[in-house]
Formats: C-alpha cells, structure tokens, sequence
C-alpha cells in the first residue's frame, strides 16, 4: 500500500460514513416526528372518547408502550450517528496528521520528565511532539502504557519481535482499528479504572456482612402478606401505608453509606459499558500472531470479561435507580432496591477481584497497539527494522519521523563493533543534532517494536541515554555546568554496573571554558570505550578528530558540512566520513552585520 491508497482509504470512509449520517438523521427526525404525532393522536382520541373509562385507559397504555418503543428506537438511532460521525472525525484527523497537523490527538505534556534518560531531548511529549503525533489511545490506563512502551522499551529480541508482529497484524486491519478507537471514544465521561474503584468500593462499609442483607426478605414478605391479606377482608388496607411507612424510613438510613458507594460510579456507568464493548471486541476477533492470542485468551478464560463488565454496569445502573423518585418510594420501601445491588456490587468484586487488573491490563495492552498500528498505517514506507543478539546498529536511509517527508534529508548509521562511537563534527545547522535525534527516537521505535522510518535497520536492544539540551535550574540551585555533570555521572555510573547503553551525546561540557571543554572532552570519550560502551557524540571541537588515530577500531570521525561558493552560505545535511573541513559562525555573523570580520 503506498501513502496515496493511505489517503485514499480515509477519503472513502469520510464519503461512506457520510452517506450512512444523513440517511440517520432523516430517521431520527421521522421518528421524533412520529413520536410527536403518538401523543398528540393519543390526546384527540382521549378526547373524543372521554367518559368511556376502559377505552381511554386502553389507549393510553397503547400510547405509552408505543412511545417508549419508539424512544428506544430513537435512542439506539443516535448511538449509530455518533459512531459515525466519530468514524468521520478521527479519519479526518488521520488525514490532517499525515499532513503533520497533530492537534486533534494527546500529546500528554504531562509525562515530560527530564530526569529520564531520552524523553526531553527528544521531544517525545507535549504540543508537537512524537508521542502526539502517535497516540490514538481511547482509555487513560492505554495512555499511559503508550507512553511506557516508548519510555521503557524492550530489551530481549523475542518481546520485540512478538510485538511487530501484532502490530503488522493489526495495521492490515484497519476496519478493526476503526471500530475499536470509535467504540472506545463513544463514552465521554472519564475514565475509570475498575481496579481502583473495586478496592475503594470495598473499603466501605459492607452491607452483605451487615444486618441490612436481612431487610431483602424481610420487607417483600411484609409486604406481600399484607396485600393477601387485606385483598381477604382480614386486615386493615390502612395497615399497608403503615408498613411503607416504616419500611421507607428504615431503607433511608443506610443511604449514607450507599451513597458514598454510588459516588463511585458517578457519571461513569456508560464508560462501563463502553469497557464491555471493547473486550467484546477483542473477544471475538480472529488473531494469528501469538501475542495477540495471548493478550485474548486473558480475557476469555472463564467467564468472558466483556459479560463480567457488563454485569457490573447492569448492577451499578440499578444501585442508581435507588435515588430517584421511583426508587425512593417504591423499590427500596418494598424491595431494599438499594441494599440489593450494593450487596450485588460487593459479591461481583469478590467474585473477579482476581481478574480485574489482568483484564485492565489487557485492555490498556490493546489500546496501545491500537496506536502502534494506526501509526504503522499511516506510514506504509516505514519498515520492521530486524533486532540482533550482537552489538550492532546498522541502519540505511534513516529519517525524522516528525521532519515533512517532503523535506527531511536521509542519512546512514553504521556501528558494527563493541565498543564503538561516532564522533560527528561540523558547522551550526549542518544537521548535526537533527541527526542524533533521527537516530535516537528510530532506535527507540524498534526496541518498542514499532516500525521505523528507514529503508533498512539491524539493531540490538541497546538502553538509550541522552544527552542533548540539559538545563539550568533556579529551584534547585543548580547551574547548566552541574545539571550536565550529574548527566554524565548517571551515564558512567550505568555503564559500570554493566547496563548496555547506547549514548548520544550533543556538544559535551557547554558550560565551561574552551581548555577545559577539550580536555574534559577527550577524557570522557577514553572512558566512555574503555567501559565499553557505543554512540555518537556530536562536537564543534575538531580535536576530537584525533581520537580517531588513538582508536582506529573504537572510534570513527563523521562530518556535516557547510559549503561556502561565492558568499552563499548552502548545506547539503548529508553525513560524510571525516573530519569537517569548513565552519560557518564568522561568516554568518558577518552577513547579519553583527560584525566586521
């Protein structure tokens, strides 16, 4: 599939969806009408016929069954416009992001931590950002395993490669890739996580073990016996207003605790059942790659989650009931309505507290591939780069995912030793630092299992760690010059305890003077191989260069170039081998007429 189908595919599901949304709302305005039309012709015949009792009862009835079918109609008509009309809205948004336009989509800023090891200096999130222009997720808890699976990627080839070929599944399907991301967004209260709420739930006080349980059978029994036996002749009917009453005050006491209970739940019923719908979902798919079995047989051991779910949003909708008016004065005087499905939520609980965290965990599993995959869709020429046993990085034509396709300039990697640097020289906006990041966040994708923008890439799992943009901090008390030698003590200290790291450093010791920069430069890469680690280094000081003579076989010198031709400054942002040759700040200062020189 090339990216033109891509669009093509998004364009023809806007067209179809379209269609599907004005013939419902045709219908939704008929039945409204019709709706209309039962009450009123129910109040011309009421009125024509008034004064015979039975008749007019009998329409009335009719009436009230036909608009309550009708308003169910009605409803499930505007359940189907919103799937579609969200089917239309996020095909829209695939097509405004393949055009770089993210801002339909989560970039979670609040996930940035510059205490992480590549996050920051590789823009993974916030407006803008990687994790953006990725996410697809429709559950808080698939959010955030998103954004572990980028954070804390693989490090064995076997868990890497069962991901891509979940991710390759799914990205062939986009009609379940659809259905799952709409499905999931039809609820728009907040999310809840089950697990969470079952251990506050029980945490409240438990009617099942309190007397309360009792009044279940107590209060119909009352109640029965005392309609046989004033329909008899042999009791008061009055006795029956004394019972409610009595049963009305005492299912009012209890109301605390349940309404501490149903608090639980508030405005979240409809995101149970949205829940149960996705594992539904995911339940009776058909799947061939091993992961995917796995993660659906979780949920299908037993009882079926999607059934469990829905239970619980079946109790939880009743336990509601009990404080309406209906309620109130009916169904808990007569039936503890209210006590009943506490009771009924708290055995649920004990039933599945074993399970719930496996079917959340399952479910936030599949959110995330849900977005692996979008992604794989989105970006046909992308390729599943192949993982090795062996230290290597050997990649062909990588590129910045984020960069426009237009544009972005493809460069070559090529460490097939341990240990082993690159050290990249050359001038300001050769591309130097565009091109640690293009390799930083590509390494990241495969050890995520995720396809990566290259024509080919042989990687180990390397642990990434960058250094790009360390910064000062007021708070802390702490200059740009510590902040970076923390850094860099966090590196050392990793590589002594035999991590396999794979570093990316931009311009080591900004933050001090030319002399102690060069030393403290060369000192740091003599350490850095004698600990056997691999990376790049990107550098203005051309003395690095040299380090290249000291480790012809742990050391290699690569350049990007700023060419100079008749007072035109120009770059090509393609990477060469040695050392670079022209430097651009003077001539650039000169041309901006900030200096003579």
């Amino acid at each position: 599939m090339t990216l033109e189908e891509v669009q093509e595919s998004y364009k023809d599901l806007i067209k179809r969806e379209d269609e599907k949304l004005t013939k419902l709302k045709s219908a939704i305005f008929q039945i409204g009408t019709l709706r209309l039309v039962t009450i009123l012709g129910c109040i011309f015949i009421c009125w024509v016929m008034w004064g015979h009792t039975v008749a007019v009862v009998s329409i009335i009835l009719i009436t009230v069954v036909i608009f309550l079918y009708l308003l169910k109609y009605h409803n499930k008509l505007f359940l189907k416009k919103r799937y579609c009309e969200l089917l239309i809205k996020n095909a829209e948004g695939e097509l405004k992001g393949i055009d770089y336009d993210f801002s339909a989509f989560d970039g979670a800023p609040e996930k940035a931590n510059g205490s992480h090891s590549y996050s920051v200096d590789l823009d993974l999130f916030g407006n803008h950002s990687f994790f953006q222009s990725i996410n697809r997720t429709v559950t808080s808890f698939g959010k955030n395993k998103l954004a572990d699976s980028l954070l804390k990627p693989f490090e064995k080839k076997n868990d890497i490669i069962a991901h891509q070929e979940a991710v390759k599944e799914l990205s062939r399907n986009p009609r379940l890739l659809n259905h799952l991301r709409a499905t999931g967004q039809m609820s728009e209260t907040e999310g809840l996580d089950i697990d969470h709420f079952s251990r506050q739930f029980m945490q409240t006080r438990l009617l099942s073990e309190s007397y309360w349980r009792y009044f279940v059978y107590i209060a119909p029994v009352v109640f029965g016996l005392s309609i046989i036996l004033s329909s008899f002749g042999l009791m008061p009917i009055a006795i029956l207003g004394s019972c409610w009453t009595i049963f009305f005050i005492a299912s009012l006491t209890p109301m605390k605790d349940i309404r501490l209970k149903m608090s639980f739940f508030e405005k979240k019923i409809e995101t149970l059942q949205t829940y149960s719908s996705l594992f539904e979902i995911i339940e009776t798919e058909e799947f061939k790659s091993p992961l995917l079995i796995e993660l659906q047989n979780k949920i299908k051991d037993g009882e079926l989650a999607s059934l469990a779910i829905h239970q619980l949003k079946s109790y939880s909708n009743n336990l509601d009931q009990s404080s309406n008016v209906l309620g109130l004065l009916l169904l808990n005087p007569i039936f503890f309505w209210n006590i009943i499905y506490s009771i009924k939520i708290e055995k649920w609980i004990t039933r599945h507290q074993e399970n719930i965290g496996s079917w959340l965990k399952v479910l936030a599993e599949f959110d995330s591939l849900v977005s692996f995959a979008v992604y794989a869709y989105n970006h046909p020429d992308y390729i599943y780069p192949e993982a090795s046993e062996t230290y290597i990085l050997e990649g062909k034509n990588l590129g910045h995912p984020m960069l426009n396709r237009k544009v972005c300039v493809s460069n070559d990697v090529t460490i097939e030793s341990h240990p082993f640097f690159l050290v990249v020289t050359g001038a300001n906006m050769a591309g130097k630092s565009t091109y640690l990041r293009t390799v930083g966040i590509n390494l990241m994708l495969a050890c995520a299992g995720a396809p990566v923008c290259a024509s080919s890439l042989r990687f180990y799992p390397y642990k990434l760690v960058t250094n790009l943009r360390t910064s000062d901090s007021l708070t802390d008390n702490e200059s740009y010059f510590f902040a970076e030698l923390k850094r860099l003590k966090m590196i050392i200290d990793r590589l002594q305890s035999g991590e396999p790291l794979f570093i990316i450093l931009d311009e080591i010791l900004k933050g001090t003077n030319s002399e102690d920069k060069q030393k403290g430069s060369i000192a740091l890469m003599k350490q850095l191989v004698s600990l056997g680690a691999n990376g790049i280094i990107a550098t203005h000081d051309l003395l690095l260069g040299d380090l290249e003579k000291e480790f012809p076989d742990a050391i290699k010198n690569y350049r990007f170039e700023a060419d100079i031709k008749d007072d035109h400054l120009s770059f090509t942002y393609k990477i060469r081998e040695g050392v670079a040759q022209n430097m651009n700040a003077s001539f650039l200062m000169k041309k901006m007429g900030i200096t003579g020189l």
